[in-house]
């Protein structure tokens, strides 16, 4: 267990901070279920897009467990550090920076990941934002720009001098986007640089998995993503196995019948029923392609546009499913 500023952190397991996925609703549910601290979607340092509504979106934190956090993303020390103190304003309690998105859109800014190549302007992004603002600052990185180009450890270095009070590392090179095998090695190498926390990412998707990365790296916390996506029930299950050694049942089908449902009304509530409908499209599909087996819902459910016959076709096909599991109990 570890600080962050005035937060202690006494459950380091993070929902990573996903563009287009880790909303309000969806942190909240994390955090329901296990998550000790949800990281809010990625926002540009150019302050001047904040009127838009994805912004403004992303920007709520309404009712939020504490801390709540927002990352941004940039290549100008002075914007970044603009946007720090706008965020803050905001309600934003800590502020974490982006150094490992590998996204083009985002390269093509030479933001994220791109910075990695740069370590003075790395120094000069991280000081200005540090300085900015009386709320502590973390940083997201990977391990790397490319293969042949790993320098995680020199950019943890420079992060704890310039004030950094968290670090996260995602075990891949933005060479190697996701794929392949996350690198502990480095993690660990990280690990043993610094003296601040360091947060392990990259491949936790349960239990047993979670406790041989925190083995592996020496790591203070671990960050899961893509594996919770359609399954906010992870969290859970990492806590309780590396609480007793011991995996926890999977949830039971009325559980996640009352949990899909009530992801989908909160995504309505808080998108409204045109974004909201379409939003809950790919949320929906997660859920039902990591638990479920069926051909016809999936089309049928992307067709539909409005709120209320989401709602109806996913309730009826969930009561179509604990028909079977009576049926075959």
């Amino acid at each position: 267990m570890f600080n962050i500023g005035q937060f202690y952190i006494d459950n380091p397991l993070f929902l990573a901070p996903m563009a287009g996925v880790t909303d309000l609703p969806f942190r909240k549910l994390c955090l329901s279920l296990g998550a000790g601290v949800a990281v809010g979607e990625m926002v540009s340092s150019d302050i001047d897009l904040y009127a838009s509504r994805k912004s403004r979106l992303r920007l709520i934190h309404d009712h939020e467990i504490e801390p709540r956090i927002i990352q941004i993303a940039g290549s100008c020390p002075d914007n970044m550090a603009e946007a720090a103190r706008k965020n803050v304003e905001q309600g934003a309690q800590i502020i974490d920076i982006n150094m490992g998105c590998p996204a083009k859109k985002v390269l093509k800014k030479a933001a994220g990941s791109a910075l990695m190549q740069d370590e003075g302007l790395v120094a000069d992004i991280l000081r200005a934002t540090v300085n900015a603002v009386s709320v502590p600052v973390t940083l997201k990185i990977r391990t790397g720009w490319a293969r042949d180009q790993r320098n995680a450890v020199a950019i943890a270095r420079i992060a704890e001098a310039e004030g950094i009070q968290m670090l996260s590392v995602h075990g891949r090179t933005r060479e190697d986007r996701f794929m392949g095998q996350a690198e502990y090695d480095t993690i660990a190498a990280v690990q043993s640089a610094v003296s601040i926390p360091v947060i392990a990412n990259g491949d936790i998707d349960s239990g047993p998995k979670a406790a041989e990365v925190l083995k592996a790296t020496g790591a203070q916390g671990l960050m899961i993503g893509r594996a919770a996506q359609g399954n906010p029930w992870i969290f859970r299950e990492i806590s309780s196995y590396l609480a007793t050694g011991q995996a926890v049942p999977p949830p039971a089908l009325s559980e996640i019948s009352t949990v899909m449902l009530g992801h989908l009304r909160a995504l309505h509530a808080f998108y409204g029923p045109v974004q909201g409908v379409r939003i809950a499209r790919k949320h929906i599909a997660w859920y039902v392609k990591s638990r479920m087996t069926t051909t016809q819902f999936l089309p049928e459910f992307f067709a539909i546009d409005d709120p209320d016959g989401q709602i109806s076709h996913l309730s009826r096909y969930l009561q179509s499913m604990e028909y079977v599991q009576e049926a075959n109990a």
